[in-house]
């Protein structure tokens, strides 16, 4: 390991611990990272030697200087006190001494720390044996070179036994260095655990996870900037994307349908960051929903009735509100014999059906060309012949689009958008009609809306971590150019609170206001009784559910 001092022109002086090999530059994959338009991408190695630390040139700019002269052939020698100057930066780097590393005297360290510096120490050294042998290495396949690596890091082990402590498991170490060379370290067991919903890695050494809607530090973490920028160009390549400081941003998703985000310097100031968003195998249904508390027996069976009935259903709410979640369970409402076709940005929907067609958007390729947005896939699948269509977030100009399918023929039809409420949600989509070009006045964008939309139901996220469906309001009609909404149903004033461990529906309540199309509903049902929306049990606010709005004249 390599102990590294930088100061800076102004004075400002910092210290990194770097591998036994570190690449000094501006790029950000560089083990020490030097934002500075007079540093070179990669301007210099810096690596362990008998006679203290060598330093060798890779820029063709910019020389270095050691004592005041450029290096003899781009080489030279660091001793304990010398330092190197490169653009306004003075390095001094050293050999880490065993004490300060690791070795036999840290057995009163913190087990996890200790497994961290190990692990550390390792990952160092297979990069400098794998450059090493690169030649007998290049033609090996992924496969290959994994049993490859694992051979050396046993060797290592071997060398190195005698300092290391008993507590730590030598198979775990080299299966975790491993891990972290060629697949995603920390992030496989997470990905392992049905438990965690969310992974999020706000730099190396910071990983968070979110278990049942609550976010948790978790213990274990990477051992360089170097080594989550790895484990992000592994997840992108393989799908035709790349990252790097032109291209700092990209979202991808894993083979398992997970999605991906990753953001890297100079955007991300900390070092490389990751978000992933885990890919649940087993969706919930609707009995799921209800032993989760999500929601009411009542709100069940009137949603139930809106999908089969060919109602129009909008799901709004935050991120992570159970927004796609409750999407897909009442996708699987929809009667078996109905031609659906589901689009998405990332294919999560799991539909139960013989007559199914699922597309999913295509983001653009390296060069920029190759996309395809979901008002392309939306406009197409208005030629296909649906029944219903299945949006799974409208975010932006096929906002127009969907509302003119719901209101031409294609009734039944489900999305979901982002919003803090049922009238947020009703402005958010007059604002993506905006966004998709088409120039029409406000009027007739809302009488789209209330000729498309029947139905919003409100999804959030509480405190407690619990997800719950809020409210759930029917959209009635204009008057005096406002959208008029009726309240159906609740999570009652005050639940939220008791919201995190019940599993029936006593924190739900009709509002006793029936919808418009009961009627319609009774002439079908018979046996349908207007006791389904009526306010059950005392309410712990007794105001009656509002009809909104009622403000500008309304």
């Amino acid at each position: 390991m390599l102990h590294i001092t930088i100061v800076s022109r102004d004075g400002h002086q910092r210290t990194v611990h770097a591998p036994a090999r570190a690449v000094v530059g501006r790029d950000p994959s560089c083990a020490v990272r030097l934002p500075h338009w007079r540093i070179a991408r990669k301007h210099l190695l810096l690596r362990e030697s008998e006679g203290g630390v060598l330093v060798e040139e890779l820029a063709a700019r910019g020389r270095a200087l050691l004592h005041g002269e450029k290096l003899h052939g781009g080489r030279g020698i660091l001793g304990g006190d010398d330092w190197v100057e490169i653009g306004p930066y003075r390095l001094q780097a050293r050999v880490q001494a065993q004490e300060e590393g690791v070795g036999e005297a840290d057995t009163t360290q913190d087990p996890r720390a200790l497994e961290f510096a190990w692990r550390k120490r390792l990952h160092a050294e297979l990069i400098e044996a794998l450059d090493l042998r690169r030649q007998g290495t290049d033609g090996l396949s992924d496969e290959e070179l994994r049993e490859h690596s694992g051979t050396l890091v046993r060797e290592v082990l071997q060398r190195l036994d005698a300092q290391i402590p008993e507590a730590l498991d030598r198979q775990q170490l080299c299966q975790a260095v491993l891990d972290e060379a060629f697949g995603l370290g920390p992030l496989e067991e997470l990905l392992a655990d049905p438990e965690v919903t969310e992974i999020m890695i706000n730099r190396h050494d910071e990983i968070y996870v979110e278990r049942a809607g609550v976010l948790h530090r978790h213990a274990l973490s990477f051992t360089s900037d170097q080594a989550v920028l790895g484990v992000i160009e592994r997840i992108v390549i393989p799908l035709g994307r790349h990252i790097d400081e032109a291209t700092p941003m990209v979202d991808a998703r894993l083979k398992n349908g997970s999605r991906v985000n990753a953001i890297i310097p100079p955007l991300s100031l900390r070092g490389p960051c990751l978000t992933i968003r885990k890919f649940s195998r087993s969706m919930l249904d609707a009995r799921g929903l209800l032993e989760h508390g999500a929601l009411s027996p009542a709100m069940v069976e009137f949603l139930r009735l809106c999908v089969e009935t060919r109602k129009n259903v909008v799901i709004s709410g935050g991120t992570g509100s159970g927004k796609t979640t409750l999407l897909n369970v009442l996708s699987n409402f929809i009667p078996l014999g109905e031609r659906v076709v589901t689009i998405e940005d990332a294919a999560e929907l799991q539909l139960r059906h013989e007559h199914l067609i699922s597309l999913e958007a295509r983001p653009a390729n390296a060069e920029g060309r190759g996309e395809v947005s979901i008002r392309s896939l939306l406009r197409n699948t208005l030629r296909m012949r649906p029944d219903r269509i299945v949006v799974g977030e409208c975010r932006g100009g096929e906002a127009i689009d969907m509302l003119q399918a719901m209101n031409t023929g294609h009734d039944g039809s489900l999305t979901t958008l982002h919003a803090n409420s049922a009238r947020d949600a009703l402005s958010r989509l007059e604002t993506m009609v905006l966004l998709s070009g088409v120039e029409l006045p406000l009027q007739a964008i809302r009488e789209q809306i209330v000729g498309a939309v029947d139905v919003i139901v409100q999804q959030a996220r509480l405190s407690s971590g619990a997800r719950k469906v809020v409210s759930i309001v029917e959209v009635r009609g204009l008057r005096q150019q406002e959208v008029q909404l009726q309240e159906l149903f609740r999570l009652r004033p005050g639940a939220a609170q008791a919201a995190g461990g019940t599993a029936t529906g006593e924190l739900f309540s009709g509002c006793g206001a029936l919808p418009t199309f009961f009627d319609d509903w009774k002439m079908r049902y018979p046996e349908l009784d207007a006791s389904l929306f009526a306010s059950t049990g005392p309410l712990a606010d007794s105001r009656p559910c509002a009809a909104e709005p009622r403000a500008g004249g309304g």
